[in-house]
This record gives C-alpha cells, structure tokens and sequence, in this order.
C-alpha cells in the first residue's frame, strides 16, 4: 500500500492564504453587487419620482385631462418623455385608475395596477410592484388643478429587468477590480510559500514534529556538552550533559537567558560571548578540564547563533600527564643506559689497562650520587606518589641538562592533600620550572621545597629562567597561559583550581638567582591530619 504524501507546511499555508484570498475577494465583490444594485435601485426611484413630479406639474397635462378625450393629447406626450428620459413606462390616469396612456396602446383605458392612495390624498411616492410590464419600481405624483384638487395621476417607472440590465453594464468594472486584487494577493502569497517552503525544507508538520523529537532526544542522549545561542547572544539550548560539565542542574528554565548572565566558569563565558570560532580549545569548569568547540552557524550567509561542543577530558588529561612523565622518565632511562653503557666500558678497559683503582673510583662515583639522590627524597617525603615524582622529575631534568635540587630542608612525614591534589600541585609547578629554564645559558637549576610550615603545607618552586614579568603575574593562573610562546598551558591553570578548592593562596616573585618562585600554601584542616 503506498503512503499518501502528506503537503508540506508551505503547500498548507499557501492553499490556507488562497482559500481566504477567494472568499476575500469574493465577499469584497459580493458586497460591491449589493452595494452597486442598492444604489442602482435609489437612482431608479430618484429618477422616476423627480420625472412623475416633472409630468404632473406640466400645465398641458393639467388641461389635457380636463378635455374630453385626453387620451389623444397625453399618449403621444408621455410616449416622447418616455423615450427621453429612458424609462419603461409614463402612464397618466384618473384618479380612478383609469390609464389615459400606456407604452402598449391595448392597454389604454383599463384599470392602473398597483398602489395609488398616498397620491390620492396629494403626496407623491415610490414603491416597488409588479404590473403588466412586470415588476418595476414606480413613482406615482397627484396631478392638481387650480384649485389644488387632485384630477389625476401620474406614474414612471422602470422595470427591475432594465435596472438588473444596467447593473451588468458595471460588472466589468466590478471584475476588473476583483481580479487584480486577486492576483496580487495570490502572487504574494506564492511568494511567502517559497519562502517559507526553503526554510521548511519542504517538511510537512508530522515530519518536523518528529525530527523534532528525534533531533531533542539525540541532544540530550549524547555524550558532549551541547550549548546553542542565538545570534543575540541567548540560550536556545543547553542539553544534559552541557548542563552537568557546566553545574547548571539546580538552574531554572534557560531559554532565552543572556549568556552573558549565567554562573557560568569565566573562560566559558568570554568564549560565548565572544562567539569567535574555536577548535579543540582546553577550557576549566571547576575541577574538570574541558575541550571546547565553537562555530558560527549561518543560513543563506545570515548569522543564525552559535553552538558551543564541550568534551570531558579530565580524566584523559589526568591519564595524558602520567603518561608523559612515564615517557620522559623511560627517556631519561634510555639515555641514562646508553650513558651507563659507556662507562661500564670505561670501566673495563681500565680494569684490562690495570688501573683498578681508577675504575673502582669511577664506578662508584656516579653510583653514590644516584643513590644519595634518592636517600634524600625517599627520607624526606613518605608518600610514595611523591617521592616517585620528584625521582622521575630528577630523571627528567638530568636529561634536559637541568639540575634539579631538593631542598635540603624539605620534609613531608605525611600527606595532608588528597595525593592526586598534591600530584597536581607540585608536578605542574616543576614542569612550568623546567620549562622556564629551557634554552637559557647553563647553569640551569630548578629547586624544590615541599613541608608543613606554620601549620600548612608549603610547595615552593624556583628557577633560573629568565624571570616572570610583573604585568603577567595575574595571567599566570589563568587559562591558556603558558612560559611557551606557543603554549596554550593548563597545569599552572590546574594550579590554581587546586589552591582556590582548599582554600589556599599563592605567592609569585622573583627568585634569588634571577629567575621566578612560585610558592604555594594550602590550610591543613584538622580532618587532614593523620
């Protein structure tokens, strides 16, 4: 069985606009008829009355009827006026009826149809009656004497035939200004059918009503974050997980709020508001690190909105950090075992030259340097995440060239953070040193200091770069920042999310050695101590 095809909205709104264009246009016209025939029949009556008046005042027709036959006098009278004024009949009769004169000569002589009392008592009248010309509209005068005494009658009229007959004379002009009505009504109405019929793409309602559905269901099931603006910069929709990455759920009703005026995190604003185009741009919403895309959407080369995409990739990028450091750490492995490879051999050709002693020197030496590298963290800091850190950051930065110093007096028994917190805190300020002191003359040196001072946990960071401006102190915990000069860095970003969450503050000034400290100190609540 094959589906009846169901008209677009267009094709309903057009047929909708031309039914009531028709019954427009018709009504308009039928009005007009009623109008033109209502006025067709007063300037029938207008007419027959002033010409019976006329008649009846004629001092000829006042003496004709006093002689003895004024049937002889009147007929070809009245027949002359008759033709003159273009009306169907003029009948003269006595007070009787009795016609003196008639347009059918057979009928002179009998008795006059139709009323004649008002003019009896001497007033003249129009009315509509049926006589033997047929129906008619009629006016009826007294004919007086000198003596004011009523001695006849006088009746015009002219046929509803010959009035109907005039008014078709006007119905071309009545049509020719219904038609051109009509067509332009209908040419617009076509015109906003084409329109309307692009913008619906030809879609009947049933099937918009479930695109509509279908397309709602898939915005709310997927898995991205989903923010649409119009092009005034309002809410048009925020789908449930856009909601949940930007903590909106206790929010009421968006559509059609300002962006601009939700709590929303600021790098997420300004990106809204700015409604530039972006491309896998890492933007923060509290905890989580987002990635934001953002287009224009267009329609015929008009600005139509904005949509907004957020990916949650907090835990890959958690995943994606250890991950490097597990690379730079294997790294640093690999070339500390090429290096390891050559002084071995070093060590052998002096053991086959004889020298001994030089090669027990040698072999221990870098051996005791590793090993009080890693006496000294492994005593200071008791956390293993920790400690495994700052070793695998040691191994980074003798790969880089840099030296990286623990602080002697620094000291962590136990981890008053959660360890991912503390990760976070010291291994992004290590790799913004690191990166600081990248491409500087040598020496390059990276000190860091992590213990419990005053009651709070203090992780200090120092480098021997080139120094932090003091106009970009304020930028350096924001998003996108980064020492690169092509970077678009999170971790100091990451940083202060960190700080902000425990309640915590930040110190950025200028190192001893010339370069930029960053200290941090977070509280220790009394539920942190162990």
């Amino acid at each position: 069985m094959v589906a009846r095809r169901q008209w677009s909205i267009a094709g309903q709104l057009f047929a909708l606009q031309a039914t009531v264009i028709i019954l427009l246009v018709a009504v308009a016209t039928g009005g007009a008829i009623w109008l033109a025939r209502t006025d067709a029949q007063q300037a029938a009556r207008e007419e027959v009355l002033s010409v019976a008046k006329t008649v009846a005042g004629t001092p000829d027709v006042r003496a004709a009827l006093a002689s003895t036959d004024p049937s002889a006098i009147l007929q070809p009278y009245a027949e002359a006026i008759r033709v003159e004024t273009g009306t169907d009949f003029v009948v003269v009769m006595a007070p009787d009826r009795t016609r003196y004169t008639h347009p059918s000569p057979e009928q002179i002589g009998r008795p006059f149809v139709g009323s004649i009392e008002p003019a009896l008592s001497g007033r003249a009248f129009t009315t509509t009656n049926v006589g033997t010309l047929g129906k008619s509209v009629r006016a009826v005068a007294p004919v007086r004497d000198g003596d004011g005494r009523v001695v006849g009658l006088v009746s015009v009229g002219i046929t509803t035939h010959a009035i109907n007959r005039r008014l078709l004379e006007q119905a071309p002009l009545l049509l020719g200004a219904a038609g051109p009505a009509l067509a332009v009504a209908g040419f617009g109405s076509w015109l906003l059918n084409r329109r309307l019929r692009r913008q619906t793409h030809g879609l009947g309602p049933a099937q918009m009503t479930r695109m509509y559905e279908y397309y709602d269901a898939v915005l709310h099931s997927v898995r991205e974050g989903l923010v649409v603006l119009t092009s005034d910069r309002r809410v048009a929709l925020v789908n449930d997980e856009g909601r949940r990455l930007l903590r909106l759920g206790a929010e009421p009703d968006l559509v059609d709020r300002p962006a601009a005026g939700l709590d929303l995190p600021p790098a997420v604003t300004d990106l809204l508001t700015s409604g530039r185009d972006a491309h896998d741009e890492p933007v923060l919403a509290g905890d989580r690190v987002l990635v934001a895309n953002q287009r224009q959407a267009r329609f015929e080369g008009d600005l139509v909105g904005t949509v907004l995409t957020l990916r949650d990739q907090t835990e890959l990028r958690a995943l994606t950090s250890e991950l490097d450091s597990v690379r730079a750490l294997t790294e640093a492995l690999q070339a500390q075992t090429h290096e390891s490879a050559n002084r071995l051999h070093t060590v052998l050709t002096l053991v086959e030259l004889g020298r001994t002693g030089e090669a027990v020197e040698l072999a221990t030496r870098d051996l005791t340097l590793a090993q009080q590298l890693t006496d000294r963290v492994v005593g200071a800091v008791a956390d293993p995440a920790l400690a495994a850190l700052l070793l695998g950051k040691s191994a980074q930065a003798a790969e880089r060239g840099v030296d990286l110093v623990i602080e002697p007096e620094c000291r962590l028994d136990t981890s008053p953070l959660p360890t991912t917190d503390l990760l976070t805190v010291v291994g992004n300020l290590v790799d913004n040193a690191l990166e600081a002191v990248a491409g500087t003359t040598p020496p390059r040196r990276v000190q860091v200091f992590v213990g419990v001072v005053d009651g709070g946990l203090t992780v200090r960071v120092s480098d021997s770069g080139p120094g932090l401006d003091a106009e970009r102190v304020a930028d350096a915990f924001r998003r996108g920042w980064s020492t690169k000069s092509t970077g678009r860095g999170l971790g100091l970003a990451l940083v202060g999310q960190v700080v902000e969450r425990h309640g915590g503050d930040t110190v950025v000034e200028p190192a001893e050695n010339g370069g930029t400290r960053f200290t941090v100190r977070l509280p220790i609540r009394a539920e942190d101590g162990r």
